[in-house]
């Protein structure tokens, strides 16, 4: 049951949002005045990383607490277990109502996982069709894997798939805060708001593209880097992206990264409307902004995510509150900390589930305190062909996968990761650390002979159900209309007198 501390909490996500541009709240440069205005009120962690730099994993993790090796949500097509425990979960059974507006992009039956109520469905697909395949490894899936053409085809629309969804997702978000503010339902409330933009394509309404006209930060920090120098992975990711069939020049670059910019700003303006709708209505919030993964946005000439480079492994998180003391932590941290944050701010028990959770609450380090525990993260998706994996602890990154050489950045001398020292004599027992933290988190041969047991699974499901009947999982949103507005069943004095915020006296 709920103690006394029983906040209502407002998560707002965005994706691929690139956590370099916020060191300290929203870049001096980003035009994102709501943002600035929550991240000066609010603790800013500047070393927040993804549990896993591709959407679906990333999300599972950030709502679990845990791993992608826990979770079974390796990829964007890997079902999400109904039987783990979600924040949505751990609130909504100790007396929250929780909701979801947006995009979490959840596989299989259930979509749901512990909120009480949908706003929208999802922008993605909830079926297996996504499932990557490590037995054709180099073999492109092209009607679903990324390409260069977001790159060249950026610039300016009005309208786009992505932003109808994200227009109702904001309108969605803002109806539910009005109905919250008429007291309807006593409980207190969690309500997730996430968004899909600034994911790629990179195209922004003409508006928020005017914005970056004189624009300063159009090219990369680090240039492209020749394919043939680039490492294993980057060339994965360079060859999953069919980059050889796309002729991308520097206007193209620079349209892309204005765009992304642009559509920032187009997500800080839906953000604002939010918040203002939230005061407007007397209601007060724990308020928690985050993004799922990053976007290297060109640097090195990588694009999207699916990397431990910074660009695409590192995101904004923020946490503001009346009991939140505002300021600056260094501390490297993980999404996979927000669910046990998020019990812990309401003074709820995770004690139960607490062995298998790797994500530790932030509220010491909010409050002045340190942390030794490093960093994890993982991918296993498409652009891979084994599971690869990460450790971020002090000034240090070490990234290592089975197939691969290792890597080892100093991010404190060398931030934009040009430097590997793995093989550097003098960071031998910098190595010998990491290497004994690596044996001590994982069996990297069973996590690879788990990630293709569930592939080979759900490519034979998905073949199946989709010869034949098809009976699609994404959720539909209920709307019962003969509930809405008023009906004959209802008083009309009573109806109009119940939906006013605020009321006559």
């Amino acid at each position: 049951m709920l103690g006394m501390k029983t906040p209502n909490i407002l998560i707002v996500m965005v994706d691929q949002l690139n956590g370099t541009l916020f060191s300290d709240g929203p870049a001096d440069w980003l035009h994102a005045p709501n943002l600035k205005r929550l991240a000066k009120r609010s603790a800013r962690f500047q070393n927040c990383y993804t549990a896993s730099p591709l959407c679906a994993p990333g999300r599972a993790s950030f709502m679990s607490g845990q791993l992608p090796s826990m979770t079974g949500v390796y990829d964007n097509a890997a079902e999400f277990p109904s039987s783990l425990p979600t924040y949505a979960h751990h609130l909504r059974r100790s007396g929250y109502q929780t909701f979801l507006s947006g995009k979490m992009h959840f596989v299989g039956p259930d979509q749901l996982h512990g909120f009480e109520e949908r706003l929208t469905t999802d922008i993605y697909p909830a079926d297996f069709g996504w499932t990557p395949d490590y037995r054709k490894a180099g073999e492109r899936i092209a009607w679903w894997y990324h390409n260069m053409g977001s790159v060249k085809g950026a610039g300016v629309a009005e309208i786009t798939n992505q932003m109808e969804y994200d227009d109702e997702v904001a309108f969605q978000a803002i109806q539910k805060v009005y109905d919250l503010s008429r007291g309807h339902d006593p409980r207190p409330w969690c309500l997730t708001v996430s968004f899909t933009h600034p994911h790629d394509p990179y195209v922004a309404r003409k508006k928020y593209w005017d914005l970056y006209e004189d624009c300063t930060h159009l090219s990369p920090n680090v240039p492209a880097i020749d394919y043939a120098n680039q490492d294993p992975h980057s060339q994965r990711i360079f060859d999953a992206n069919d980059w050889q069939e796309f002729e991308i020049n520097q206007e193209d670059i620079k349209r892309s990264r204005r765009a992304y910019f642009a559509n920032i700003s187009y997500i800080d303006e839906k953000i604002g409307e939010l918040l203002e709708t939230l005061e407007t209505t007397n209601q007060e919030a724990v308020i928690l902004f985050l993004s799922d993964h990053g976007d290297m946005i060109g640097e090195r000439g990588l694009w999207f995510k699916m990397s431990f480079f910074e660009g695409s492994s590192r995101v904004p998180l923020m946490i503001s509150g009346n009991n939140i003391p505002s300021g600056l932590i260094n501390c490297p941290v993980s999404t996979i900390d927000v669910c046990p944050t998020l019990c812990d701010i309401v003074g709820i028990s995770m004690d139960e589930v607490k062995p298998w959770t790797q994500g530790e609450s932030l509220l010491p380090l909010i409050n002045g305190g340190s942390r030794e525990t490093p960093v994890m993260m993982e991918y296993a998706a498409e652009g891979s062909y084994a599971p690869m994996v990460s450790l971020r602890m002090g000034r240090y990154k070490y990234n290592h996968c089975s197939i691969d050489p290792d890597q080892l950045f100093d991010l404190e001398d060398d931030p934009n990761e040009l430097v590997n020292l793995a093989k550097d004599i003098k960071m031998s027992d910098v190595i010998t650390k990491f290497r004994t933290l690596l044996d001590s988190n994982w069996n990297l041969s069973r996590f690879d002979e788990e990630v293709r047991r569930s592939q080979v699974r759900r490519w034979i499901v998905y073949e199946a159900l989709r010869n034949g009947e098809y009976y699609p999982w994404d959720y539909q949103p209920i709307k019962k209309a003969s509930e809405r507005f008023m009906r004959n069943h209802m008083d009309l004095n009573k109806v109009e007198e119940r939906q006013r915020f605020p009321r006559t006296k």
